[in-house]
């Protein structure tokens, strides 16, 4: 029996590489003569270093930033075995898991320390720089990454904008002349599920805003903030961000990564799928298992399940997933290609509980899983 391991991550419990492993436990204590190949995936959020490391060989490296409120943190990001390209996580430095609950602020947070990341790449002489945007606590629109790398950001009277998503109300104009001359050499791709535009009620705050601790009347100030930077930005700099696909994505970081860093959008899943080669690693595979953190309608647009699952249909393998908790009936199921899947929570518990023992409860129920292969197997020979 062949089997593909290709899990996202479970955000803030367990890694896609360490979901692998936790199934692979799990699938030899029931079929120890598996054949069992790991591709751990990522769709620009979390993990997407350690997937981009795994698959391309390089390592990981860490730096003193700051986080969303201007904390000093310790970000981790990747350099890859071909000495050009290296991977910041926006979530490293930037995310919603450096905050409480009480602590986030869309209003107020900043993507500053991933531009910090960017420059400590560009310091250690990388020109390559791959930039996942998923899990941020921010709403800036990318404009404290760009402080970070030497922009300025203004109201009508020429005084600085605080940091944050709610100041760019105001703002008036862009002063580019401090802008780092080392992003001229530099090509960033940006990696990202998401297709949201700028602004409006598919748009950055609407959509995203709540997550980040924004009331319905801070998502109005939020949006509003990020359709005026979208004019000024289109008047100074000719890029019409508002009606980029994508450019809403992680608080608006499409949209400032196209304007500032002359970046390509890449769906996440794409770009990991084409480095694994994943259509030729899955052909011969007689059962695909994939996974994360929450089986919902956002699987549906892009997400790592949903990809996963497009191309197992292309070559007719098999796919089931575990999750820590699914939100879907069978039937979209069905229009995704899932064969099943299965929650590995076994019961009502507390999300700390659910953190602690996300490797446990993996493994626990790939064995379930597998055991009822092995039984479905038997019922076919009789």
């Amino acid at each position: 029996m062949r089997i593909v391991l290709a899990p996202d991550s479970f955000k803030g419990s367990l890694s896609a590489t360490k979901a692998c492993l936790a199934m692979q436990e799990g699938i030899r204590s029931v079929e120890r003569d598996a054949e069992i190949v790991h591709l751990p995936m990522a769709d620009g959020g979390e993990g997407t270093i350690e997937s981009l490391v795994h698959a391309l060989g390089g390592s990981v490296r860490e730096a003193l930033v700051r986080d969303p409120l201007g904390r000093e943190v310790l970000a981790s990001y990747g350099v890859l075995a071909d000495g050009r390209s290296a991977v910041v996580e926006m979530a490293q430095a930037s995310g919603h898991t450096l905050l409480s609950k009480e602590e986030r602020n869309p209003l107020a947070a900043s993507t500053y320390g991933t531009g910090q990341l960017i420059s400590r790449c560009m310091d250690e002489g990388y020109r390559n720089v791959l930039l996942g945007l998923g899990g941020s606590a921010t709403n800036d629109g990318g404009t404290g990454m760009m402080r970070a790398l030497g922009v300025r950001f203004l109201d009508g009277d020429g005084a600085e904008l605080p940091e944050g998503g709610g100041a760019l109300g105001k703002l008036g104009r862009i002063d580019l002349s401090g802008l780092d001359p080392r992003l001229a050499e530099t090509t960033v791709t940006a990696v990202t599920d998401v297709r949201n535009a700028l602004c409006g009620d598919e748009g950055a705050s609407r959509v995203f805003g709540p997550q980040k601790g924004a009331t319905e009347a801070d998502i109005r100030v939020l949006d509003n903030a990020l359709a005026v930077y979208a004019v000024v930005v289109k008047e100074q700099l000719g890029i019409d961000v508002a009606s980029v696909p994508g450019a809403g994505a992680a608080g608006g970081m499409g949209a400032g990564a196209l304007a500032f860093l002359g970046a390509e959008l890449r769906p996440g899943f794409e770009l990991l799928a084409e480095t694994y080669r994943f259509g030729e690693r899955i052909k011969d595979a007689d059962l695909i298992m994939t996974g994360e953190g929450r089986l919902d309608r956002q699987t549906l647009s892009g997400k790592v399940v949903s990809g996963v699952c497009r191309h197992a249909r292309k070559r007719g393998v098999p796919v089931v997933s575990l999750c820590g908790a699914v939100a879907l009936p069978a039937s979209e199921m069905d229009k995704l290609g899932l064969i099943a899947c299965l929650s590995i929570v076994p019961g009502p518990c507390e999300l700390t509980e659910a953190v602690e023992n996300a490797h446990a409860w993996t493994r626990e129920r790939t064995e379930q899983l597998m055991r009822l292969i092995r039984l479905g197997g038997r019922i076919v020979l009789r």
